[in-house]
Protein backbone atom coordinates (compact mmCIF):
# COMPACT_ATOMS: atom_id res chain seq x y z
CA UNK A 1 0.00 0.00 0.00
CA UNK A 2 2.75 2.45 0.62
CA UNK A 3 4.67 1.59 -2.89
CA UNK A 4 1.58 2.13 -4.25
CA UNK A 5 0.80 5.53 -2.53
CA UNK A 6 4.85 6.50 -3.67
CA UNK A 7 4.19 5.49 -7.15
CA UNK A 8 0.91 7.50 -7.18
CA UNK A 9 2.86 10.92 -5.98
CA UNK A 10 5.91 10.87 -8.21
CA UNK A 11 3.00 10.42 -11.25
CA UNK A 12 1.88 13.40 -9.72
CA UNK A 13 4.65 15.26 -9.34
CA UNK A 14 6.22 14.42 -12.94
CA UNK A 15 2.62 15.12 -14.69
CA UNK A 16 2.57 18.69 -12.93
CA UNK A 17 6.06 19.25 -13.64
CA UNK A 18 5.67 18.08 -17.28
CA UNK A 19 2.43 20.41 -18.32
CA UNK A 20 2.42 23.47 -15.62
CA UNK A 21 3.08 25.43 -18.78
CA UNK A 22 0.88 23.59 -20.95
CA UNK A 23 -1.93 24.25 -18.35
CA UNK A 24 -3.01 27.65 -18.15
CA UNK A 25 -6.53 27.09 -16.62
CA UNK A 26 -6.58 25.89 -12.92
CA UNK A 27 -8.09 22.29 -12.27
CA UNK A 28 -11.80 22.57 -10.83
CA UNK A 29 -11.66 21.58 -6.80
CA UNK A 30 -14.31 20.65 -4.50
CA UNK A 31 -12.26 19.78 -1.46
CA UNK A 32 -11.46 22.43 1.05
CA UNK A 33 -9.32 22.71 3.58
CA UNK A 34 -10.78 22.77 6.95
CA UNK A 35 -7.52 23.75 8.88
CA UNK A 36 -6.11 26.69 6.67
CA UNK A 37 -8.01 30.76 6.44
CA UNK A 38 -10.39 31.37 4.14
CA UNK A 39 -11.45 34.35 2.79
CA UNK A 40 -14.97 35.54 2.29
CA UNK A 41 -16.51 38.85 1.17
CA UNK A 42 -19.84 40.45 1.69
CA UNK A 43 -21.77 42.93 -0.75
CA UNK A 44 -20.99 45.73 1.65
CA UNK A 45 -17.06 45.05 0.88
CA UNK A 46 -16.79 43.14 4.68
CA UNK A 47 -13.92 40.68 5.00
CA UNK A 48 -14.90 37.72 6.49
CA UNK A 49 -11.48 35.55 8.07
CA UNK A 50 -12.68 32.56 9.22
CA UNK A 51 -12.09 28.36 8.31
CA UNK A 52 -14.12 26.30 6.59
CA UNK A 53 -16.35 23.97 8.37
CA UNK A 54 -18.15 22.81 5.18
CA UNK A 55 -19.72 23.67 1.66
CA UNK A 56 -23.43 22.03 1.47
CA UNK A 57 -23.76 21.16 -2.46
CA UNK A 58 -26.58 20.89 -4.61
CA UNK A 59 -26.33 19.11 -7.83
CA UNK A 60 -22.59 20.92 -8.07
CA UNK A 61 -23.56 23.89 -7.15
CA UNK A 62 -22.54 25.60 -3.37
CA UNK A 63 -26.09 25.47 -1.68
CA UNK A 64 -24.84 26.84 1.74
CA UNK A 65 -21.08 27.89 3.18
CA UNK A 66 -20.47 26.24 6.77
CA UNK A 67 -17.46 28.37 8.37
CA UNK A 68 -15.90 28.75 12.08
CA UNK A 69 -15.18 32.71 12.91
CA UNK A 70 -12.51 33.98 14.69
CA UNK A 71 -14.52 33.88 17.78
CA UNK A 72 -15.46 29.99 17.52
CA UNK A 73 -18.79 30.41 16.24
CA UNK A 74 -20.20 28.26 13.74
CA UNK A 75 -22.39 30.71 11.40
CA UNK A 76 -24.14 29.03 8.25
CA UNK A 77 -23.59 31.72 4.94
CA UNK A 78 -26.13 31.46 1.47
CA UNK A 79 -24.19 31.90 -1.44
CA UNK A 80 -26.19 34.99 -2.58
CA UNK A 81 -24.90 37.22 0.76
CA UNK A 82 -21.18 36.68 -0.44
CA UNK A 83 -19.76 38.59 -3.64
CA UNK A 84 -16.76 36.25 -3.80
CA UNK A 85 -14.26 34.40 -1.65
CA UNK A 86 -10.92 32.38 -1.38
CA UNK A 87 -11.09 29.24 -0.24
CA UNK A 88 -7.54 26.54 0.56
CA UNK A 89 -7.94 23.26 -1.16
CA UNK A 90 -6.40 19.95 0.38
CA UNK A 91 -2.96 19.27 0.36
CA UNK A 92 -3.59 16.40 -2.93
CA UNK A 93 -5.78 18.98 -4.21
CA UNK A 94 -3.24 21.59 -3.94
CA UNK A 95 -0.66 19.38 -5.81
CA UNK A 96 -2.72 18.68 -9.14
CA UNK A 97 -3.68 22.01 -9.23
CA UNK A 98 -0.58 24.41 -9.06
CA UNK A 99 0.71 25.91 -11.80
CA UNK A 100 3.75 28.45 -11.50
CA UNK A 101 2.41 30.96 -13.84
CA UNK A 102 0.17 32.06 -10.78
CA UNK A 103 3.55 33.23 -9.00
CA UNK A 104 4.76 35.32 -12.07
CA UNK A 105 3.97 39.02 -11.42
CA UNK A 106 4.57 39.59 -15.02
CA UNK A 107 1.68 37.53 -16.63
CA UNK A 108 -0.36 38.48 -14.01
CA UNK A 109 -3.16 40.69 -15.37
CA UNK A 110 -6.43 41.02 -13.07
CA UNK A 111 -5.72 43.57 -10.62
CA UNK A 112 -9.02 43.40 -8.87
CA UNK A 113 -8.16 39.88 -7.47
CA UNK A 114 -5.47 39.09 -4.60
CA UNK A 115 -2.08 37.38 -5.81
CA UNK A 116 -0.88 37.32 -2.39
CA UNK A 117 -3.84 35.00 -1.27
CA UNK A 118 -3.97 32.92 -5.08
CA UNK A 119 -0.73 32.23 -5.79
CA UNK A 120 -0.57 30.33 -2.30
CA UNK A 121 -3.51 27.90 -4.04
CA UNK A 122 -6.33 29.36 -2.80
CA UNK A 123 -9.55 28.59 -5.12
CA UNK A 124 -11.47 31.68 -6.10
CA UNK A 125 -15.11 31.61 -6.49
CA UNK A 126 -17.65 34.34 -7.55
CA UNK A 127 -20.98 34.81 -7.34
CA UNK A 128 -22.39 36.06 -10.71
CA UNK A 129 -25.62 35.88 -12.82
CA UNK A 130 -25.39 32.97 -15.21
CA UNK A 131 -28.30 30.63 -17.06
CA UNK A 132 -27.42 26.96 -15.99
CA UNK A 133 -29.76 23.97 -17.01
CA UNK A 134 -32.38 26.40 -18.74
CA UNK A 135 -32.61 28.39 -15.17
CA UNK A 136 -31.42 32.14 -14.75
CA UNK A 137 -30.21 32.59 -11.23
CA UNK A 138 -27.03 33.81 -9.05
CA UNK A 139 -24.41 31.15 -8.30
CA UNK A 140 -21.18 31.10 -6.88
CA UNK A 141 -18.67 29.48 -9.37
CA UNK A 142 -14.98 28.83 -9.18
CA UNK A 143 -12.70 31.66 -11.82
CA UNK A 144 -10.52 29.00 -13.57
CA UNK A 145 -8.80 32.11 -15.12
CA UNK A 146 -7.35 34.21 -12.23
CA UNK A 147 -4.33 35.35 -13.48
CA UNK A 148 -5.12 36.86 -16.79
CA UNK A 149 -9.13 37.45 -16.30
CA UNK A 150 -9.35 41.01 -17.17
CA UNK A 151 -11.00 40.77 -20.01
CA UNK A 152 -12.92 37.38 -20.15
CA UNK A 153 -13.56 35.25 -17.26
CA UNK A 154 -13.88 31.62 -17.22
CA UNK A 155 -15.48 29.81 -15.04
CA UNK A 156 -16.43 25.80 -14.19
CA UNK A 157 -19.05 24.35 -15.25
CA UNK A 158 -19.97 21.78 -13.19
CA UNK A 159 -22.50 19.55 -15.44
CA UNK A 160 -19.69 19.68 -17.98
CA UNK A 161 -18.94 16.40 -20.09
CA UNK A 162 -14.60 15.55 -20.00
CA UNK A 163 -13.04 13.78 -23.30
CA UNK A 164 -11.37 10.53 -22.39
CA UNK A 165 -8.43 10.72 -19.61
CA UNK A 166 -5.90 8.28 -18.05
CA UNK A 167 -5.83 6.75 -14.19
CA UNK A 168 -2.97 5.91 -11.77
CA UNK A 169 -4.79 4.18 -9.34
CA UNK A 170 -7.75 6.66 -8.25
CA UNK A 171 -5.88 9.42 -9.51
CA UNK A 172 -6.79 11.43 -12.96
CA UNK A 173 -3.29 12.52 -14.28
CA UNK A 174 -3.96 13.62 -17.93
CA UNK A 175 -7.02 14.13 -20.11
CA UNK A 176 -10.06 15.09 -18.54
CA UNK A 177 -10.68 18.29 -21.12
CA UNK A 178 -13.64 19.82 -20.02
CA UNK A 179 -16.36 20.04 -22.77
CA UNK A 180 -17.95 23.21 -22.00
CA UNK A 181 -17.27 26.24 -19.55
CA UNK A 182 -19.22 29.36 -19.08
CA UNK A 183 -17.39 32.58 -19.73
CA UNK A 184 -18.39 36.23 -19.01
CA UNK A 185 -16.30 39.41 -20.80
CA UNK A 186 -15.82 42.68 -18.57
CA UNK A 187 -19.29 44.48 -20.17
CA UNK A 188 -21.54 41.26 -20.28
CA UNK A 189 -24.32 41.52 -17.66
CA UNK A 190 -24.33 37.54 -17.51
CA UNK A 191 -22.35 34.70 -17.76
CA UNK A 192 -23.08 32.13 -20.56
CA UNK A 193 -22.17 28.52 -21.62
CA UNK A 194 -19.61 27.94 -24.40
CA UNK A 195 -19.60 24.35 -25.60
CA UNK A 196 -16.92 22.40 -27.70
CA UNK A 197 -19.34 21.40 -30.32
CA UNK A 198 -20.11 24.87 -31.30
CA UNK A 199 -16.65 26.53 -30.64
CA UNK A 200 -15.47 26.68 -33.85
CA UNK A 201 -18.67 28.50 -35.04
CA UNK A 202 -18.17 30.79 -31.87
CA UNK A 203 -14.68 31.29 -31.80
CA UNK A 204 -15.23 34.54 -34.10
CA UNK A 205 -18.08 35.61 -32.36
CA UNK A 206 -17.00 35.77 -28.62
CA UNK A 207 -13.04 37.14 -29.40
CA UNK A 208 -14.70 39.48 -32.63
CA UNK A 209 -13.07 42.34 -30.84
CA UNK A 210 -9.49 41.02 -31.14
CA UNK A 211 -8.83 40.86 -35.04
CA UNK A 212 -4.95 39.72 -34.65
CA UNK A 213 -6.50 36.49 -32.37
CA UNK A 214 -9.19 35.36 -34.70
CA UNK A 215 -6.87 35.79 -38.05
CA UNK A 216 -4.16 33.68 -36.19
CA UNK A 217 -6.63 30.88 -35.42
CA UNK A 218 -9.62 30.84 -37.81
CA UNK A 219 -7.78 28.32 -40.07
CA UNK A 220 -7.68 25.61 -37.62
CA UNK A 221 -9.93 26.49 -34.25
CA UNK A 222 -9.55 23.62 -31.62
CA UNK A 223 -11.44 23.31 -28.87
CA UNK A 224 -8.11 21.86 -27.00
CA UNK A 225 -6.70 25.52 -27.91
CA UNK A 226 -8.96 27.34 -25.82
CA UNK A 227 -7.11 28.10 -22.60
CA UNK A 228 -4.21 29.19 -25.17
CA UNK A 229 -7.22 31.53 -26.95
CA UNK A 230 -8.68 32.99 -23.76
CA UNK A 231 -4.78 33.58 -22.44
CA UNK A 232 -3.88 35.43 -25.97
CA UNK A 233 -6.95 37.20 -26.21
CA UNK A 234 -5.44 39.24 -22.87
CA UNK A 235 -2.11 39.32 -24.12
CA UNK A 236 -2.85 40.61 -27.87
CA UNK A 237 -6.25 42.95 -27.25
CA UNK A 238 -5.49 44.90 -23.67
Amino acid sequence: MKLKSLTITAALLLFVNVNVNAQRFMTPLMGFSKDKTSYLYKSDGKEIKCNLKGLKWKRGLIEEIKIIDLSGKKVKIAPEDITHMYLPPTGLAKLTSSMSFLTDASKWDNEELRQDIISKGYIYHESLKAKIKKKTGTYMLQLLNPSFSSMLKVYYDPFAKETMSASIGPVKVAGGLAKSYYIKKTADAAAYLVEKKLYKTEFSIIFKDCPALVDKYKEAVKWSDFEAHVYEYGQLCK
